[in-house]
Order: C-alpha cells, then structure tokens, then sequence
C-alpha cells in the first residue's frame, strides 16, 4: 500500500459526517404528569422530540387527597404514597397532561 492510499484510508476512517439534526429539548421544570393507562409520575420534566423525560422521578402510587390531584400541585401530602423510579421515557402521544408542582 502507498502512502498516498494509506493517507486515504486514514482520512476516510477519521472523517465524521455531520451530525443529525437534533430537535431542541424543552425543558418544564417540576411536574406531575399523567400518562395514558393510569400511570401517575412527578419529577423534572423536559420534551425531547417526540419523548417526554421525567428525572427525578417518582411514581405516585396513592395521591392522598380528598379534592383531586391539583391538592398536589404544592407537595404531597401527609397521606400521598411515592415510589422511586429514578428516569423514564415516555412517547409524547401517552401523554395526557402535566400539572406544574413544586416540593416533591
């Protein structure tokens, strides 16, 4: 092999193709977010694409209101029952809508 090839071979290995356009992520800050087929979560939440990502995460297993899920929107309650999760990804179309919290 000549230089002159092995300098091609080099070149083509090392060469990166410009990367895919990525879609911004838009981050929501603290969330409870309700999910198609019952899934109730709380966490930091950010839109990637067509993916919801909730850091942070906890399950809500049992809300511990009497008035609803908005009892939640600052903090749980004495009654409320979390689990922790840690991070999920969810398809934007399972979504069915966000409740802005704080003090989870």
């Amino acid at each position: 092999m000549t230089t002159q090839q092995l300098a091609a071979v080099i070149a083509a290995l090392t060469t990166t193709e410009p990367a895919a356009e990525t879609q911004p992520v838009k981050q929501m800050g603290q969330n409870i977010v309700v999910l198609d087929r019952g899934f109730v979560y709380v966490g930091n939440v950010a839109i990637e694409g067509d993916f919801l990502k909730v850091t942070n995460c906890k399950n809500i297993r049992s809300w511990g209101t009497k008035k609803g899920l908005g009892e939640l929107a600052k903090g749980p309650l004495p009654e409320t029952k979390l689990d922790d999760v840690g991070e999920i990804l969810a398809p934007m179309r399972a979504l069915i809508h966000l409740v802005p919290c704080q003090g989870f």
